[in-house]
């Protein structure tokens, strides 16, 4: 697919910014599905996840970075080298900020590595919807004289606000390159890991007793049963029996809910009826153990 067209224009951009900013949700609508988990919980994303934008007449492929923090685990620290490297590679950078939230130590890191890359950066004002448009003014001020931004867009991207604005500006100013995926294409990652990224989700949205962080999906297998059928297996991994319960729930309630939205994701990514199959383990301080971290797909190839 890699036919170079005189006004076709291509390029990687990554998206950046602190936790819950709203990184995810911004890709998510830009390419029109789901491949990125949504959460309001920090640390969602642990890989750069790469959505698919095309037209006719220009193809973006964004990163989507994990939230910077100050790593804790050894799963923090991958996650930290992973959104970091992702600023080499691309041709522009979204450094997304919420309109909500004051200008913080979050914000004010990830300047300071910026301050180190070429390319051209966006400063993405994001959850415009929820602030009177007066304020903006003051909300971009914060920002002003600590990086060179090519431009201020300030965009919902729950809403859709400006987003298509957003994108005309990447097109414009990217470079003459080839369509690296094919039309239909949205997302680079296997199958297996956005089914897992799409239980990890609902464990995300129906528990909130501190178990998400501890969380890890093992998408063990995905066969087809027959032209219009498709059984998975997965493990739901968590650090202690306690995690364990409250996944399970009162007489599995809990693990069949998560099943079944989770179900119902994964239908509409496969096109077929899904069997999906749940287990619970309990593996004592995963996110520091290097072999763990390459079993559940965290590997150093990543960053």
């Amino acid at each position: 697919m890699d036919t170079l067209k005189a006004d076709f224009h291509s390029g990687f951009v990554a998206i950046i910014g602190r936790p819950n900013v709203g990184k995810s949700t911004l890709l998510n609508y830009v390419v029109g599905q789901k491949v990125a988990i949504m959460s309001n919980v920090a640390q969602t994303t642990r890989n750069k996840i790469q959505g698919i934008y095309t037209t006719n007449e220009a193809q973006i492929i964004f990163i989507d970075t994990p939230g910077i923090h100050k790593p804790q685990t050894k799963l923090g620290d991958f996650m930290e080298r992973s959104a970091l490297s992702a600023l080499d590679e691309v041709d522009a950078i979204l450094f997304v900020v919420s309109a909500t939230e004051k200008r913080g130590p979050g914000d004010n890191f990830i300047i300071e590595r910026l301050k180190k890359v070429q390319q051209p950066i966006y400063l993405v004002i994001n959850k415009i919807d929820q602030v009177h448009p007066n304020d903006l003014p003051e909300i971009v001020a914060q920002y002003n004289d600590t990086l060179p931004f090519k431009k201020v867009i300030p965009v919902s991207a729950l809403q859709g606000n400006n987003v298509n604005g957003l994108i005309d500006e990447l097109v414009d100013n990217l470079p003459v390159g080839p369509q690296y995926y094919p039309t239909d294409q949205v997302s680079d990652h296997p199958e297996r890991f956005v089914v897992a990224e799409m239980i990890r989700e609902k464990v995300f949205l129906l528990t909130r007793q501190e178990v998400p962080h501890s969380v890890a999906i093992d998408v063990t297998s995905i066969k087809r049963n027959n032209e219009e059928t498709i059984e998975v297996d997965a493990n739901i991994i968590v650090e202690r029996p306690g995690q364990k319960g409250i996944i399970i729930g009162k007489k599995g309630s809990m693990l069949k809910e998560i099943g079944t939205q989770a179900r119902q994701d994964i239908e509409r990514l496969l096109g077929d009826k899904v069997y999906l199959h749940l287990w619970v383990k309990v593996v004592p301080g995963w996110r520091d153990k290097n072999a763990m971290l390459k079993d559940y797909g965290y590997r150093s190839t990543d960053y």
